[in-house]
């Protein structure tokens, strides 16, 4: 199966996609060497269309198909980030509770910093206990751009953090 790469120039920086003929199975953020290829699965084209609607205000999940390795915790708590509205945020802590097993913090913490498809299973919702913006892998300005954008859209303008 082959893989293909595409760099994506979205409002928080260069994302760079990497999927199959059928799915997408990463976005990172500040690709440092993605190879863009001229040719790509219409999978790919999906994908940038709907963050292309995301990043303007107009959607709110996601529907390109994605997969992602991970083990079968990992998996339970990505599957909870996707229950998470748009516009909303949890804490750790109660991401734990959801996947009925509150004393899992770190663990939680752990799969979700493990997540390899930010913005689309939507790890930046997910907050300190206290409020704070913690652990985000795209780095914490990425984070409070993201939830800005979505409150912004859900809510209207106004500044949260």
């Amino acid at each position: 199966m082959d893989i293909y790469h595409h760099t994506y120039q979205s409002p928080v920086g260069p994302l760079g996609l990497s999927g199959t003929d059928d799915h997408i199975s990463a976005i990172i953020f500040d690709p440092r060497s993605i190879v863009t290829m001229d040719t790509l699965p219409d999978v790919f084209h999906q994908c940038m269309e709907e963050l292309d609607s995301y990043f303007a205000g107009g959607r709110r999940a996601f529907s390109f198909p994605i997969k992602q390795a991970g083990t079968d915790f990992q998996q339970t708590v990505w599957q909870q980030l996707l229950t998470i509205p748009y516009g909303s945020t949890i804490s750790y802590l109660q991401l734990a509770k959801q996947i009925n097993n509150p004393r899992s913090i770190r663990a939680v913490g752990t799969a979700n910093g493990s997540n390899h498809l930010p913005i689309v299973v939507p790890c930046h919702r997910v907050i300190g206990s206290n409020g704070s913006l913690t652990g985000f892998g795209g780095g914490i300005w990425r984070k409070k751009w993201l939830l800005e954008h979505e409150w912004k859209y859900r809510y209207g303008t106004q500044e949260l953090f």
